[in-house]
């Protein structure tokens, strides 16, 4: 079967293409690489012996979302990553925010919706649920006020898609990660960053390898244990693996629902200086970092129940916490040594 994986050279996507094409699946990968690398590509070449087809396009432009579909007629299921992601950079530039991961999903819906019978996995975020008020979060909590345009246009776009999916002949699972970190085992795919990295691994491994002077731990007053913001952190793998896990539910019609939604994380939150004495033990590398202002847009806590996603779509996170923070080491230091 033909998928389509848009932002298929980012972090997440590059390694669900890849677990893709281990599962069979013939892959079109669309990216305008205004956030990833065309080098990306050769990695997922390396790991696969197989070469995805490729499509250098801006989602934003209607026409051109149209000639895609128009050149590949048999596409009968999206993955759609593409979509701008830093929480502090939305707050600062929301019209950007609002316009790429809205038009684009718009412009998605309306090729699919043409479709006798369509598959569509959404890229969502623990970001809907703003500061959920118990721990772990329930695909159940209420979705909170949105504390990031960011983290409103994954809200928006699950009701675009929810209300679509009534109409229209789309199935759809709504997946909302937590934070994605590490490398292929391959360490031939990772997160490349452009620019001042926005999530906190990668700005931890550009620092141990003096890329950046120190770390900023962005607050150390919040109600949390030793003071700093608790996150539920992901292998990418794994998180790959779930969006297989899910395209094979809704082809083997397994969802009783026209829209389902699951929780992907670890189901353990783990706070910011946890993560720094983590990635210290597995690196034998000492951290500089200081303590900074709080960051515009941040919650206290958010870590998943994963028990949906365990029990229904048959997945669970395998990889932990250190692995992930290792490999995503070994990856810095990887594209670091060949530049």
């Amino acid at each position: 079967m033909k998928v389509l994986v848009t932002g298929g050279l980012g972090f997440i996507g590059s390694h669900t293409v890849v677990e893709l094409q281990k599962e069979g699946f013939e892959v079109v990968l669309v990216d305008n690489l205004s956030n990833s690398s065309i080098e990306v590509l050769e990695g997922i070449i390396r790991i696969t012996n197989q070469k995805p087809i490729f499509e250098q396009l801006d989602l934003r432009e209607k026409k051109d979302v149209d000639s895609l579909f128009k050149k590949y007629t048999d596409i009968k299921g999206v993955i759609h990553f593409a979509a701008s992601k830093a929480v502090g950079e939305s707050v600062e530039n929301p019209l950007l925010y609002y316009e790429n991961n809205i038009n684009s999903l718009v412009y998605l819906l309306q090729q699919m919706q043409e479709k006798k019978d369509s598959f569509f996995i959404f890229s969502s975020s623990c970001t809907v649920y703003g500061q959920a008020d118990i721990m772990p979060i329930t695909e159940e909590f209420p979705i909170q006020k949105a504390m990031s345009p960011y983290g409103n246009t994954k809200q928006i776009g699950e009701e675009i898609i929810i209300d679509v999916a009534k109409v229209s002949s789309i199935n759809a699972v709504l997946l909302r990660y937590f934070n994605p970190i590490g490398a292929h085992e391959s360490i031939e795919i990772g997160e490349l960053p452009i620019g001042v990295p926005q999530n906190l691994v990668p700005f931890i491994t550009q620092t141990a390898i003096g890329l950046r002077p120190e770390l900023s731990v962005y607050g150390n007053d919040y109600p949390t244990p030793d003071g700093t913001c608790i996150r539920d952190y992901i292998h990418v793998v794994d998180l790959a693996k779930a969006h297989v896990k899910a395209l094979q539910r809704l082809i083997s019609k397994q969802n009783p629902e026209k829209v389902e939604i699951f929780n992907l994380g670890t189901g353990k939150g783990s706070s910011v200086l946890e993560v720094i004495q983590a990635f210290e033990k597995v690196s034998n590398q000492k951290l500089p970092y200081k303590i900074t202002n709080r960051r515009a847009g941040d919650v206290t806590e958010a870590f998943a129940d994963t028990t949906r996603a365990n029990e229904i779509l048959g997945w669970k996170a395998e990889l932990t916490l250190e692995q992930g923070l290792l490999s995503a080491w070994q990856w810095e230091q990887k594209i670091r040594s060949s530049q």
